[in-house]
């Protein structure tokens, strides 16, 4: 099966819907026997102060488990990709606070970024999913 935009984005998502480490590191394997690879990273904040907090994490976990690698055009699809799977679920965070995953994969030239939240205050939860893709 050939591996395109689709099959990254479907990557990015599930990886960000795990709920342990253990469950990562398998999907991670699954993903990797097809080329592609894949990170996650746990988040959690008030939004406001967020967003530039999630792009950096979602750069440095990216190179730090060698999806991407140091360059800027690389860094750059990861942050940009991340900033638009945040403004898809912007309208639900303002004031509130969030908490879950962001996914990040990438196979060739396609990086996808997918942020999996809680939004909220306490236990009064909404649940948001954005997706972002870039080609690098």
């Amino acid at each position: 099966m050939e591996v395109g935009s689709r099959e990254v984005c479907k990557a990015a998502i599930e990886i960000a819907l795990t709920d342990t480490r253990e469950d990562e590191n398998r999907l991670k394997d699954k993903h990797s026997e097809r080329g592609i690879r894949s990170v996650a990273i746990d988040f959690g904040s008030e939004f406001n102060s967020a967003v530039p907090k999630i792009l950096e994490r979602a750069v440095v976990a990216a190179k730090r488990e060698n999806v991407i690698s140091s360059t800027h055009a690389e860094e750059g699809a990861v942050a940009g990709a991340a900033h638009e799977a945040l403004q898809q679920i912007i309208n639900k965070c303002v004031g509130l606070n969030l908490g879950g995953k962001i996914g990040i994969a990438r196979y060739g030239s396609h990086i996808s970024v997918s942020v999996f939240f809680a939004i909220g205050l306490l236990n009064l939860n909404d649940i948001a999913i954005g997706m972002g893709h870039r080609a690098v």
